[in-house]
């Protein structure tokens, strides 16, 4: 019985941690645009990115 004492105030408590996560997001506008990401992936850039530094070979005589 003491175990359920306990775990209600965590269960209410974690409950109103996920309403004020959600409602959260729900005012800074992350539910704005759900269409917009799967509409992005089906057009091409005009600009290739830049390349990394990480992928550029090193020039030759250091090494």
């Amino acid at each position: 019985m003491t175990n359920l004492l306990m775990l209600i105030p965590v269960a209410l408590v974690l409950g109103l941690i996920g309403l004020a996560a959600f409602l959260w997001a729900l005012k800074s506008g992350q539910f704005e645009d759900l269409d917009g990401a799967a509409h992005r992936i089906l057009f091409e850039d005009d600009d290739p990115p830049p390349p990394s530094p990480s992928n550029t070979p090193a020039p030759k005589g250091q090494g």
